[in-house]
């Protein structure tokens, strides 16, 4: 009886390497690929911050003598302000990401559930104006910053609320129309049954749709946060003092000799200035996954 039984249960054949890499072989050595060609910067911007030798020229993939000698020192704000670099673009970054959360949320419901003239025309202009790059703007952003300076000392030129201002506007479009196709996920009966109930407009905003649509929020801050604190071309242009400029404008500072410039000190000040990103994706890892899924599948 045991015999019949082992007769009968299935046999596994293993398959040959040949066979395994059409089916998926493949794909594996894509992405295999794409991890080595993703991973290879990082692993030198890792190499060079413990590199002893702090230039490029004898600058190995695995350093040789691995020294903490790049770390020291650079928070020492009479050498360089790197602290008050890394703070300012944390903080520019996470007030310019909020109000921007804010400005799409407000746009996109009243895109989603307001019903006025020249509606579909708008919605495409947003959609458009996101196809021109920032940097067009440079001439129109000095006269603005001049303009509003003589009346808002604040947010001037030189200032960082006008580039709050610009970096708010730059995003509020693309991602306006980004949360409108979630958003137009939400049943609108629930709006009926909160109007019903005596609920306004922004009863219903900030109890009904704000809660639901809280994953992709979350995905919109991420988004906007990461690329308001790398950001470098508008920051170079409309900040002119040291102790104002962000980040990845105070990094160039670094490079002024060109080939000779203290690449181990640049090396160590991006790694510890990616840390707190990192550190906040990686937190937030699990709203992010679930608000790109969520957007997938709903819209």
């Amino acid at each position: 009886m045991t015999s019949e039984l082992r007769s009968a249960a299935p046999v596994r054949r293993r398959r040959s390497f040949g066979a395994w890499f059409r089916r998926s072989g493949g794909r594996h050595l894509v992405a295999i690929l794409a991890s080595v060609f993703a991973l290879y910067p990082v692993v030198w911007i890792i190499s060079a911050a413990f590199n002893q030798s702090n230039t490029l020229a004898s600058a190995r993939l695995i350093p040789r003598n691995i020294t903490f000698e790049n770390f020291s020192g650079i928070f020492d704000n009479d050498v360089s302000p790197v602290s008050t670099w890394m703070w300012n673009s944390f903080y520019i970054g996470l007030i310019a990401a909020s109000i921007n959360v804010l400005v799409a949320a407000f746009a996109a419901h009243a895109f989603s559930r307001f019903d006025f003239r020249g509606r579909r025309a708008l919605l495409t202009s947003l959609l458009v104006m996101q196809i021109f790059p920032q940097f067009l703007g440079f001439i129109a952003f000095f006269v603005m910053s001049r303009q509003i300076g003589e009346v808002v000392p604040a947010f001037g030129f030189n200032t960082h609320g006008f580039l709050i201002l610009v970096y708010i506007g730059g995003a509020a479009g693309f991602n306006a129309f980004l949360l409108k196709g979630f958003l137009d996920t939400i049943p609108k009966s629930l709006d009926e049954a909160a109007t019903i109930d005596g609920a306004g407009a922004l009863t219903q905003f900030f109890r009904i749709i704000l809660p639901l649509a809280r994953p992709m929020l979350a995905v919109i801050f991420m988004i906007t946060f990461i690329a308001t604190f790398s950001e470098f071309i508008l920051a170079s242009f409309l900040l002119t003092e040291s102790s104002k400029d962000t980040l990845p404008v105070g990094l160039q500072t670094f490079l002024a000799e060109g080939y000779n410039a203290k690449w181990g000190v640049l090396a160590a000040t991006a790694l510890l200035g990616a840390a707190p990103i990192v550190t906040v994706f990686i937190v937030a890892q699990k709203h992010i996954i679930g608000g790109l899924a969520a957007g997938s599948v709903k819209g």
